[in-house]
């Protein structure tokens, strides 16, 4: 992995709630209830996150990477480079 690699970072949304099905996206009640697989919303029956981030700067630090749609604390599981496909 280099500086300005983009990778596929994945993590476990620790603060979702699993029992939701339907939301209102956006959290705007004047938007229709709409399936949580259809919107962004973080409460989901599988709480993985897929975030597809390009890598700033790799110091003594660690890893820094964005822009990400994760709160601060959320457990990263793994990462996997971005593979573009040869196959169209």
């Amino acid at each position: 992995m280099r500086t300005g690699d983009e990778v596929i970072v994945i993590t476990w949304l620790h603060q979702a709630r699993r029992d939701v099905l339907k939301v209102h996206p956006r959290g705007n009640k004047s938007n229709p209830l709409t399936g949580v697989f259809s919107t962004r919303s973080p409460d989901r029956p599988n709480p993985l996150g897929l975030h597809r981030v390009r890598i700033l700067k790799i110091d003594s630090k660690g890893l820094h990477i964005g822009p990400i749609e994760a709160i601060d604390g959320t457990p990263v599981i793994d990462m996997k480079p971005v593979v573009e496909s040869q196959d169209y």
